[in-house]
């Protein structure tokens, strides 16, 4: 059932990276109960992967006898998050001082993208914003060219759902261990800052430009960046070891003495033309059986249609089909607490009898 059975954790719904790190807690075996709005009761997105494997209630957040039966549940959860702006759940009464005097021994998760606290606390903002400041975006792109955004993956989901899952399970353990529970401020802001730790390193170590398309792993070297192949498809090479890197140039048949010198960034432009041309004579797959079994760390990029049925992935089940759609399996893995491969995405609401018997609640007042 997963290394979280018997967790108890009240979501408050969202988007993006609150429902994430929902997902991630009831994928591992822990009982998420989302609240939805009494509004949305009914609705139902069959391919809403985050919100898999939760129960789901509905109440009117602006009733005051919700309130009253949202705080009597509050008061049998382990942990409870939500997503809002800084003082939203304050002003329902719903605020962390609140609901700590209910339960000494709460967590409390909120996911914002810039943080409870500082001048930019209550300004909107999106994922784009958040890795603007934290210096992922400038780090992002071609040269001479706008940067580029990494899709919502580094603020939303790595810098946020993530973020605050982690956040929350450490603040279990101290609950567990102590009694003690308390509030867990997961800022998106925070969070994709933390993601550039190994380049901040870099920079104070001389070894990162400022500079797009000038370092080791932005795409300046031959032997770390993607290429067109005669479809029109492409291949990703990331050859960084010198062995690798040997075995990358016999695979390809390169027998020019000049690519010999692999850290020779001056010429890192002139053997990414070479290269290209070389790897532009053949098709994705007919490289893709070229490197097969191979270490030269050469891979096809392969598109969202493409990756469920890649061998690797369908020997290890990364990727299920249970709503008539694939989508990632939970993850990671366990050797013994093995979550379930399941996705069970209910109606909003559908769970309000289930909930209010079980925790004694009076879902006439709810809303």
């Amino acid at each position: 059932m997963g290394p979280l059975k018997g967790l108890k954790i009240l979501e408050f719904a969202g988007i993006g990276p609150g429902p994430f790190c929902g997902m991630l807690l009831a994928d591992l075996g822990a009982e998420v109960i989302r609240l939805d709005k009494s509004s949305t009761h009914g609705n139902h997105n069959k391919a809403d992967i985050h919100n898999r494997n939760k129960k789901s209630i509905t109440a009117d957040l602006k009733n005051p006898e919700s309130i009253i039966e949202i705080k009597k549940l509050i008061s049998q959860m382990d942990g409870i998050f939500e997503g809002f702006r800084p003082g939203v759940m304050e002003r329902l009464g719903l605020g962390p001082d609140e609901c700590l005097k209910l339960n000494e021994s709460l967590v409390y998760g909120r996911m914002t993208g810039w943080g409870q606290e500082g001048p930019m606390a209550n300004q909107s903002g999106h994922d784009i914003n958040y890795i603007a400041l934290s210096g992922v975006l400038d780090s992002m792109g071609r040269k001479g060219e706008n940067p580029q955004p990494p899709l919502n993956l580094v603020g939303d989901f790595g810098g946020g759902g993530m973020l605050l899952a982690v956040g929350m399970l450490s603040a279990f353990i101290h609950a567990q261990k102590t009694g003690e529970g308390q509030v867990v401020d997961a800022a998106m802001i925070d969070g994709s800052s933390m993601l550039m730790s190994m380049f901040y390193s870099f920079k104070a170590m001389g070894f990162w430009s400022n500079d797009k398309e000038s370092n080791l792993l932005d795409g300046a070297a031959h032997f770390y960046d993607t290429y067109e192949c005669s479809d029109k498809k492409h291949i990703a090479i990331g050859s960084i070891e010198p062995k690798f890197y040997a075995e990358l140039l016999e695979k390809l048949e390169i027998d020019d003495e000049e690519f010999l010198d692999q850290m020779n960034r001056d010429a890192w432009p002139e053997l990414k033309l070479k290269m290209a041309k070389v790897i532009k004579l053949k098709s994705r797959d007919e490289w893709t059986k070229i490197f097969d079994s191979s270490d030269a760390c050469v891979s096809p990029v392969l598109s969202l249609s493409e990756t469920p049925s890649h061998p690797h992935h369908l020997s290890r089940d990364t990727f299920m089909n249970i709503n008539g759609f694939d989508e990632p399996a939970p993850a990671p893995r366990f050797s013994n607490s093995k979550a379930e491969n399941k996705s069970i995405i209910l109606p909003s609401g559908s769970s309000n009898d289930d909930v209010s018997k079980l925790y004694d609640l009076d879902i006439s007042k709810l809303g």
